[in-house]
């Protein structure tokens, strides 16, 4: 399916000739096949949004009573008082005149919203259903009015500090904008605001990180996008003082106050790999995912906190995809003290551009979605959808772990041995450099020595010890398994980066 899927990628970012809107055609009616596959599983309902609004779903936020705060790119804050309904989830306005809302938190009694300039808080203290209480929470970054100068988030960790990710300013500056149109500040760190409300540098190297969230240990993670010194969407693990490669942050990281220790120039050209060794502070990501075999815009981050709601995937990651309209999973482990771990499809076929996700308190996935500024997949301008689990559990790989001289995979349900049948890899890199995005590189085969599925079915361990590479990317398609009952692999696909090797 895999293949089918890049390949209508590719074709809907080109000037098709009649042909190829033909094959083009086959491939929508072959991913339909698959949407009907996936809803045996996971169930996609789409909200009923209020009458005249676009509603640009680009904050999700669960109040503590369980009713969903959407918030709206063009600066409103719209609340669901029956959110489990989407054929009448009655939306009520609650907020407006907000500046570019680009995420959306509950936190101590209030909702925050981060605009271009500021994280807002907003409460509704006389009870009427509506905010009438907007107080800057967080501000203090450079804004130039760069058309790409977004902000996102906020995130808050256990001692009530704000994360605010910030884009590189990429455009034309306004004139007005005076000093801040020569360098804005912090554009493409995360800022940590204090509850004194002290803003502090925290980490650098972003290009456009639009999505930052929490995995079940509390630990921030954030996606960028592909572009210059970002080759492909990257998952990074988010710590004081890290650096995650673009460049356009190492200015900032000359201040006395920044925690980023950085030379003033990199290396141009080399791959991902070398740079790990040879750039001074650099720190990879915990996960790549492959460009348009795993999608090529990555967005917002939500962590599956349920006890089992909304499948076998409990404490796992799930991604936002702008381009191929869709949901991808994540699974994390520590490997000498840091997060590496596997990505692996997930859900297609939303009806735009994946741009929010959250969880409601009964297990379902929330996706805020908007077409603004860019294509995707799905053709609608924006919209609002559920994803909730059937109960049908599917065959699924649930968990990929890296041993000593290879891989160990875990399944959702038994493995008919019958159905083990070869298996194949490949591992490759990516280039460390100022030009946009990048192929892979280095691309290997995976020499795999032997396969071993345990008794009971439920996990396979793969031998390849001699092709194992720290800054690569390891690619496994598996083959047509069947799980015990005949249930058969919903996806065949997976990808591990490996950062480091276990050498115990």
């Amino acid at each position: 399916m895999e293949s089918y899927q890049n390949a209508a990628a590719k074709l809907c970012s080109l000037c098709l000739s009649a042909p190829l809107r033909l094959i083009l055609g086959l491939l929508v009616v072959f991913s339909a096949a698959h949407a009907q596959d996936q809803s045996a599983y996971y169930r996609i309902e789409t909200y009923e949004p209020p009458k005249g609004v676009n509603f640009e779903a680009s904050g999700i936020a669960v109040t503590a009573d369980g009713r969903l705060a959407v918030a709206l790119r063009k600066g409103e804050i719209w609340i669901a008082q029956n959110p489990t309904d989407t054929s009448k989830p009655d939306f009520r306005l609650f907020a407006s005149g907000l500046h570019e809302i680009l995420g959306l938190a509950w936190h101590d009694g209030a909702l925050y919203a981060t605009q271009r300039a500021e994280v807002t808080r907003l409460r509704d203290t006389d009870g009427d259903g509506k905010a009438d209480e907007y107080l800057c929470a967080s501000t203090g970054w450079g804004v130039s009015a760069a058309y790409h100068e977004y902000a996102y988030g906020p995130v808050f960790d256990k001692e009530g500090n704000i994360y605010t990710s910030l884009n590189c300013s990429m455009g034309k500056t306004w004139k007005g904008a005076g000093d801040e149109a020569t360098h804005p500040l912090w554009r493409g760190w995360v800022v940590r605001t204090t509850p004194q409300a002290q803003l502090e540098p925290f980490c650098a190297g972003f290009r456009s990180p639009c999505g930052i969230g929490q995995n079940a240990e509390g630990d921030i993670f954030i996606t960028d996008q592909q572009g210059n010194w970002m080759p492909t969407t990257p998952l990074f693990h988010a710590r004081k003082g890290a650096y995650f490669s673009h460049a356009d942050s190492i200015p900032d990281a000359q201040r006395p106050e920044s925690p980023v220790k950085i030379a003033l120039k990199q290396p141009d050209g080399i791959t991902v790999a070398e740079a790990m060794k040879k750039v001074q502070g650099y720190t990879p990501p915990a996960v790549w995912l492959p460009y348009v075999k795993m999608g090529q815009s990555g967005t917002g981050i939500a962590c599956d906190l349920s006890p089992g709601k909304f499948g076998p995937f409990e404490k796992q990651l799930f991604l936002g995809e702008f381009v191929l309209s869709g949901v991808n999973r994540v699974f994390l482990e520590k490997v000498g003290g840091e997060y590496q771990g596997a990505c692996f499809p997930f859900i297609d076929g939303l009806q735009c551009a994946a741009l929010a996700l959250g969880f409601l308190p009964d297990g379902s996935l929330i996706v805020g979605q908007s077409n603004r500024g860019w294509n995707s997949k799905g053709n609608r301008p924006f919209g609002l959808q559920r994803i909730v689990w059937t109960h049908k559990t599917p065959l699924e790989v649930r968990t990929m772990q890296l041993t000593n001289s290879g891989f160990r995979f875990t399944f959702t349900l038994p493995v008919d041995a019958a159905s083990l049948t070869a298996l194949t890899g490949t591992s490759y890199t990516y280039p460390f450099q100022s030009k946009y995005g990048g192929d892979e590189l280095d691309t290997q085969p995976l020499k795999i020595d032997s396969v071993q599925l345990s008794p009971d079915g439920l996990t396979l361990h793969v031998q390849c010890p001699t092709t194992l590479r720290p800054g690569y990317v390891h690619e496994f398609e598996l083959p047509p398994l069947k799980a015990k009952d005949g249930t058969p692999l919903w996806h065949r696909m997976a990808y591990y980066t490996v950062n480091k090797l276990i050498t115990d």
